[in-house]
């Protein structure tokens, strides 16, 4: 399989123990690759020793960094973290390096050719990434949105564009409830706000997290349920995109969507029980977590 491509930020994590790498985009590409699927990220880093250090790690982790920019004007990305128990919040710090990611026709030529875009919607905050974004989008083979809502970072009108372009969208439950709040002042259920989703922007598939309480997938066949795995959390970074890796990764063989999901599942549980977005770890021990 050709390439999968991460498009959007890539930065440092500044937690109370340390910085660690981190940006949804690049934490999805780096469990692509833990699962054995050829992963590239297209982002932009300063010319300083953090952008270095971001790309020789990406390389290190076997991930396709051609499309890793540097720019000499704007320092790499850094997310100030707040901590509350093991869950976190961020200050993601503007005008930084990948608020201005540019394309070109080698990135292009890799885009037409790859079977997934991956992409969020804090890549679009500025207009200069999020224009490039758009002119990936409008050759993509399959558009994935990974929602990853960030106030103050997006705006109804953007991600209305963003969801149009999209093929394959995934929620927390609360941006499930944004989303569907821009359009209906009453509550509904779950499946009536994804299939209202769906039809409004033509989208054919759609996951839903839900932490403890699972996940859900839905396409025009049906609907899918899972439960969480039961676990003790070291943090919640990463989870999201871990287990939006593991779907992708499942989807792209072709296996079944009940299977997928709970594939899924496990692996956003499984990094759960580690530190930090991209933990070191071993896929049999991912493998035997899933079986048990």
């Amino acid at each position: 399989m050709n390439t999968v491509f991460c498009y959007g930020e890539m930065l440092w994590d500044m937690l109370p123990d340390g910085p660690q790498p981190g940006g949804a985009p690049l934490n999805v590409a780096y469990h692509l690759s833990k699962m054995g699927i050829a992963a590239g990220i297209i982002s932009r880093v300063g010319a300083d020793d953090n952008g270095t250090s971001l790309i020789e790690l990406a390389t290190q982790w076997g991930l396709n960094a051609d499309f890793i920019q540097t720019d000499d004007l704007k320092d790499t990305s850094k997310a100030v973290a707040k901590m509350n128990g093991t869950e976190v919040t961020y200050d993601i710090l503007q005008n930084v390096a990948w608020d201005f990611i540019e394309t070109n026709a080698a990135i292009k030529k890799e885009v037409k050719a790859a079977p997934y875009l991956i992409y969020g919607s804090l890549a679009s905050r500025n207009e200069v990434s999020r224009d490039s974004l758009f002119e990936l989008l409008s050759i993509g083979n399959t558009n994935v949105f990974d929602v990853n809502l960030r106030a103050p970072h997006y705006t109804r009108d953007i991600l209305e564009k963003l969801l149009t372009a999209a093929d394959i969208v995934k929620f927390n439950q609360d941006e499930l409830g944004i989303v569907y709040g821009f359009y209906f002042n009453e509550d509904a259920d779950e499946s009536a706000k994804v299939a209202f989703i769906m039809s409004e922007f033509a989208i054919a598939e759609v996951l839903v997290t839900k932490g403890a309480h699972g996940a859900s997938y839905y396409n025009a066949g049906g609907a899918w349920h899972v439960s969480s795995f039961q676990i003790s959390v070291a943090d919640t970074i990463g989870s999201g995109d871990s287990f939006l890796a593991a779907f992708i990764a499942n989807h792209s063989k072709g296996e079944n969507p009940g299977t997928t999901l709970r594939k899924a599942m496990a692996m956003g549980c499984f990094i759960a029980t580690k530190k930090g977005g991209c933990p070191d770890y071993n896929l049999n021990d991912y493998q035997l977590f899933l079986n048990q």
